[in-house]
Order: structure tokens, then sequence, then C-alpha cells
């Protein structure tokens, strides 16, 4: 699925210095592109991306990593991390991970991660890695806040990273939850803030520590989603948010993925994300452990 580079121009111009991408969504080549024509430096954008389950196994990664950085137009990509675990062949992701060591001790990579990763998934890795991944991306919205997941991570070190971080995936695809975006309870906390409900959602990941990835295509929403520095949320409000967490996933269940089964969901994924770093550079975490 394509991409407008003018998208990702007017992130990078608003002051989003952080891209995130995959292979999946199709749109690394025009990501690219964007940052290239900004005229930023290239050292001051963070850019990542994701590994495709079709491209697992040891060598078949590293080729994942050539056919993303040549896209990307790049020689360095500043954090890589494998889209999903692959429970029903487990080996293959163990061996894409241990791709993505040599890429980081090769200096390709600045840091390495997951995505979609449970508490089995990340135990079982972390039997064999020689580096703790920099972040875990899993979704994150106030309708379900993973908090084992996120517990296990902050445990050994791991950044909870975001996506779906205003609740996306309740209003643009059918996972049984209303809008977070319609929610009373965020919109009574919006209102004292003279704040958006995404706002406020941005604000809670924030200062709860995470990274987040809200996807954005309209301008005004890129710039709504940085405009969240000027004020802070109360404790008691972010124990009420925390308080909404269903615990109903809207994503795809990690445990049921299979290579055969994510053929036609890597198509429909969002094409498109952008965001600022709100917390440390996941690098900083790698580096750490050498």
């Amino acid at each position: 699925m394509g991409a407008d580079p003018r998208r990702v121009e007017a992130a990078l111009s608003t002051g989003y210095r952080h891209i995130d991408t995959a292979a999946a969504y199709g749109n690394e080549r025009q990501v690219g592109e964007a940052i290239a024509k900004s005229g930023i430096d290239r050292a001051d954008v963070f850019i990542e991306t994701k590994i495709w389950i079709s491209d697992y196994g040891y060598e078949q990664t590293l080729h994942g990593f050539d056919k993303s950085a040549g896209k990307l137009g790049v020689d360095q990509i500043d954090l890589l991390i494998l889209h999903q675990a692959l429970p029903s062949e487990f080996g293959k992701t163990l061996e894409a991970y241990r791709a993505l060591e040599t890429l980081l001790a090769d200096g390709k990579v600045r840091a390495i991660g997951v995505s979609n990763f449970m508490v089995d998934h990340l135990t079982a890795l972390l039997d064999t890695a020689t580096v703790v991944p920099a972040v875990n991306q899993i979704e994150v919205h106030p309708y379900f806040t993973q908090r084992e997941v996120q517990a296990f991570g902050a445990q050994h070190g791991i950044l909870t990273q975001a996506w779906a971080p205003i609740g996306g995936i309740t209003f643009y695809r059918d996972s049984g939850h209303t809008s977070t975006l319609q929610d009373p309870v965020i919109g009574d906390i919006a209102r004292e803030h003279g704040k958006t409900p995404a706002q406020v959602m941005l604000r809670w990941h924030l200062q709860q520590g995470r990274s987040a990835i809200p996807k954005s295509v309209r301008p005004e929403r890129i710039a709504e989603n940085f405009d969240i520095f000027d004020f802070q949320l109360t404790d008691e409000q972010l124990a009420t948010i925390d308080g909404l967490d269903t615990g109903r996933r809207g994503g795809p269940e990690p445990a049921d993925i299979t290579l055969a089964g994510m053929r036609i969901a890597a198509v429909t994924e969002p094409s498109e994300r952008v965001h600022a770093y709100h917390v440390r550079r996941p690098h900083e975490q790698n580096r750490a452990l050498h």
C-alpha cells in the first residue's frame, strides 16, 4: 500500500523526528524519499522499520534488512524490529532476532527490538538472546493496556512502544469497541485542559513513560498530536484513564499468528505512521548492554 510523501513531509515540518514504518506497510520507499526531500540532516531523523514474518530466518532477515535499507535510501537503520512473533515457527523468530543482533554488531542498525510479543514470547526470546530488545511495540490504548506485558518489559529494560495509542483500532476497524475519541470520561478530562481526547490519550502515554505511534494522515491531526507538551494530567486523571481498560484486544491475537493467515492482513495495515519520540531514544538501551 503506497503512502503520500507529503504526509511525512508535513510531520517533519511540524517537528516530528521519529518515523515508524514497516516492510508490510509498503511505504518504505516513499518514507525515504520524503526524508531526503525534507532537507533535514539524516542524523536528526530516527527511522524505525520492521521485518515481516515472511522474511524470518537468519539469512532471510539479513536480506530483509537489505531490502528495507535500499527502499529507505539509507545505509543504517536507527531501529529495526520484528513485526510479529511467529508462534507456529518460533525457531524462525529466534533466528530472525539473531540476525538483528548481527546487524547491530555490524553497525548496520543502531537498535533492535520486537513488536506484538507477549510475555511467553519475550521469555523464550530472552533465553537465547545476547541483546535485550530495546522496544516491544504493542497495542496499547485506554481500552486495552496489556499491563502484564508492560510490566514484564519494564522489569527487563524493554521500552513499551504503543501502536494505536489513541485507540485508532477502535474506530477504523471492527474491534468490538466503541471509539475512544467519543469516550465521555476522556472527553471530560480533555475539556478540563482545553485539549482534544487524542491529545489527552497521548499525554497519558507520555506521563507513564511509553513511546507512542499515532497514525496520522491529515496535516491538522499531525499537528494536533504533536501539541501535547504544555499541560499535565493529574495522578487522579491518569488513574481514571487506566480504569477504562476492558481487557479486550482490537488487533490480531498474537498467539494465533501464522504466515498463511497474515498474508492478507499484511496489506490491510495502516499505510502510514509518524510520531515524535516522547521518551528516551531506544538506541540508548541497546548501547548500554555492550
